[in-house]
Order: structure tokens, then C-alpha cells, then sequence
């Protein structure tokens, strides 16, 4: 989240209170339970200030305060620690052969995750079912949804809720995320779309493989390929939030016909479909069983030699990207995880006789550690966004959600 002190002074007393209380939440996010002295040091604000911050965050029940901490002078500190008790984000995945949901609370904790396997036809609705499935589980005065988001293998326009373009599943406009906000409440609940690949990239940067990397480059490994790009914690989505399509980059066979109708794209010699097509094998319910099952024969040469030029492949994509954006590290989801270094060897070999300079960085190539429901994790982050920026939550105004002393 952005350092708020760098901002504009808000104009009123509210907005000045929603400010504070956004940089206590932001610094107990990202450096975990802290005493009022630690955090007016975190924050930059006056201890008293954090002092009226903190018994209102408990009375909304976003945060907890721990066993008191002995220190080596003055009164021993009591932690603050974000609460996993109240709010909690959904995030909802839709991709052409499975659909995943997950939730997660204020403090970080999975609470509740499914994926089922789904076709092109049955997505949609069978992802609606699982927001109907979320909604039921997380109803009462226990829990307040602070929001959802839909994470989709496609282009999401700036408002993120309308989906511009997705070739790989038939979904178009703001109807997902209308349908899914009916089953939610009818507006009660607030829905965004979002990218899936940013969504996986944004949870390896909080939860995965990418934690603690300044910058990063996250790529999907399903029927599409498709980027997140994420600098010190935030995603970078660019002029119109479309960074990151580079499934159709022109790289690979330039004979290979792709989804969205062209020849050439990476995705037509990389993407998990491209690789079954040339095994002669079929999709089994996931892209990891799948993947699975293709590692399973990799003793066999004629596998072995197909999953070498999709690594040749991969690497030369990387080292396309590596030379623009200049990662540290590349986080493989999807079907690369279970192939491993079949794949990943011949793409660092690539890679390297494809950067033009040895004075380049060799972006560090990582298997994701977050399995199939990374972009419905990542997803489940953002929709607590409204949390973190104490903006409103779901039905409830900030002054209700965050009451004043």
C-alpha cells in the first residue's frame, strides 16, 4: 500500500482520521504485531495519536492486543496484532478449465479455499456458485465481507469491473462481476475484476515466492500466459491497467496457431494446451494434474525433447522481458511448478545466451509455492484493500467501521 504520509494533508478531520488509521493498519500488515511506541516509529505519528487509533481498531474489531512484551526500560509494551476475527476478502478465480475461490482474513490466514474443474461453457456459473457457497459460509455478525474480486485471464479495463477482452473463456463486460455482487448481497458487498496473473503475482509477493523482492515478474502457467508485474509489494498495470499481456508477444514457432486467432504468439508454443497438442495427451481436471502426468513421462525422449523447446521457448520470452523490465526475480506458476527443472534448465540456459551483456542481472527463476489458487489468494488480498485504506467496508461507512473515540 502507498506511504499515505507522502500524500496531500486531507481536507478535513475525518479524512485526517482515515489516514492515520490507514498508516496503523498498513504498518501491522507489513510488520506484524508492534507495540504503540513501535508503531508511532512505523507510522511517523505522535504516540498519543496511535493511542486513540488503536482501542477504536479494537472496538471494530481489526485488531487484538497480545501478551504484554518486556522491554529494558519503562513499562513493558503490549502488542497490537491485526485481528483475524471480523473482516475478511473473497477472492474468486476464473480460468478455462478450473475455477478456485478463497478467503482470507485481515491477518493473512487462509479461512476457507476450494477449486473444481470447469470448461470453457460451465466456468461462469460454477464460479458464481462458489461466491453463493462464500457468502453462505461467511454470513452472521461474526464476519463482515469487506469486498470480493474476480480474477479472469484477460484484459480488465481501469474501472475493474469490465473485462475488454479474455480469448480464452467467453466472458466480456461487467456481467461477471454483476452476477457475482447479486449473490453477495446486491450491491452490499463491493466487486472488482482483475487480471489473474496480476492477482498471482500480488499474492507471491505477500504470501509466496516473491516476499521480501523488491521487483518482481510473476507469469502464468495455464491454457494463456500472461504477466504480473510487481514493484515493492504494488502491482504495476501500466496506462490503462493492460501491462503484462505478453502471451502474444511474438516468440516461439512462428507457425503456431494461438486462441485469439493469430499465428506466432508465446502462449501458442508455451501455454499448457500448445504442450498437450504435441504429446498427443488431454487436460485432466487441472493444469498441475496435467502437468502431472506429462512429468510423469519424462523419462520417455520424445517427451523429454518436446518440454526442451518449450523451455528454449520460455527462456527466450523471459530474456525479451528481463531486458525491458529488469526483474530480480521470475516467479513460474500453473503447469510449470509440477514440471520443474524440465522446463526451467533449458529456459536459464536460454536466458543466458540471450541476455546482450554480461553486465545484465540473470533474474533468478522460481516455481511458485503457492499451487493453483494463487490468483484467488492474490485476489482475496486486494478486495482487503478497502481495509488497509480504512475506506468504507462493504455495507458499513468508515466512521461505523472505524469509530472515533
Amino acid at each position: 500500500m502507498a506511504d499515505l504520509r507522502a500524500g496531500a494533508v486531507p481536507a478535513t478531520a475525518e479524512g485526517l482520521r482515515r489516514q492515520n488509521t490507514a498508516l496503523v493498519l498498513g504498518a501491522l500488515r507489513r510488520h506484524g504485531p508492534a507495540t504503540r511506541a513501535e508503531l508511532a516509529g512505523l507510522t511517523g505519528l505522535a504516540k498519543a495519536t496511535v493511542g486513540v487509533i488503536v482501542p477504536a481498531l479494537a472496538q471494530a474489531g481489526a485488531v487484538v492486543e497480545e501478551e504484554t512484551r518486556g522491554g529494558s526500560r519503562g513499562r513493558p509494551g503490549r502488542p497490537v496484532a491485526l485481528a483475524g476475527e471480523r473482516f475478511v476478502g473473497l477472492g474468486l478465480e476464473l480460468n478455462v478449465d478450473y475455477v478456485a475461490a478463497v478467503v482470507l482474513d485481515l491477518a493473512g490466514a487462509t479461512r476457507w479455499s476450494v477449486s473444481r474443474p470447469a470448461t470453457p461453457d460451465t466456468a461462469a456459473d460454477l464460479l458464481v456458485d462458489l461466491a453463493r457457497e462464500a457468502a453462505e459460509a461467511f454470513a452472521g455478525p461474526r464476519w463482515l465481507l469487506a469486498g470480493a474480486t474476480v480474477a479472469v485471464p484477460g484484459l480488465v479495463r481501469g474501472d475493474d469491473r469490465t473485462v475488454a477482452w479474455a480469448p480464452n473463456v467467453a466472458v466480456a463486460g461487467p456481467v461477471l462481476a454483476d452476477r457475482v455482487a447479486a449473490v453477495l448481497g446486491d450491491g452490499a458487498v463491493p466487486v472488482g475484476v482483475s487480471n489473474d496473473a496480476n492477482c498471482a503475482a500480488y499474492a507471491e509477493a505477500h504470501h509466496g515466492a516473491a516476499v521480501g523482492v523488491a521487483h518482481a515478474l510473476y507469469l502464468t502457467g495455464t491454457v494463456g500466459i500472461g504477466a504480473g508485474i510487481v514493484d515493492r509489494g504494488e502491482l504495476v498495470r501500466g496506462a490503462t491497467g493492460f501491462a503484462g499481456e505478453v502471451g502474444h508477444m511474438p516468440v516461439g514457432d512462428p507457425a503456431a496457431r494461438c486462441g485469439c486467432g493469430r499465428r506466432g504468439c508465446w502462449e501458442a508454443s508455451i501455454g499448457l494446451r500448445a504442450v498437450l497438442d504435441q504429446l498427443g495427451m488431454v487436460e485432466l481436471g487441472s493444469p498441475l494434474r496435467t502437468a502431472e502426468a506429462v512429468a510423469a513421462r519424462s523419462g520417455e525422449p520424445a517427451v523429454r525433447a518436446v518440454l526442451g523447446r518449450v523451455g528454449h521457448d520460455l527462456g527466450l520470452g523471459i530474456a525479451m522481458l528481463a531486458g525491458v523490465l529488469d526483474p530480480a526475480v521470475v516467479v513460474l506458476g500453473g503447469y510449470f511448478v509440477p514440471l520443474g527443472d524440465l522446463v526451467l534448465e533449458p529456459a536459464r540456459r536460454t536466458l543466458d545466451e540471450r541476455l546482450a551483456s554480461a553486465a545484465q542481472h540473470r533474474p533468478e527463476l522460481r516455481p511458485s509455492v503457492l499451487g493453483i489458487q494463487a490468483a484467488a489468494l492474490g485476489a482475496a488480498e486486494l478486495s482487503l484493500g478497502a481495509v488497509f485504506a480504512a475506506a468504507e467496508v462493504g455495507p458499513v461507512a468508515p466512521a461505523d467501521a472505524f469509530p472515533s473515540p
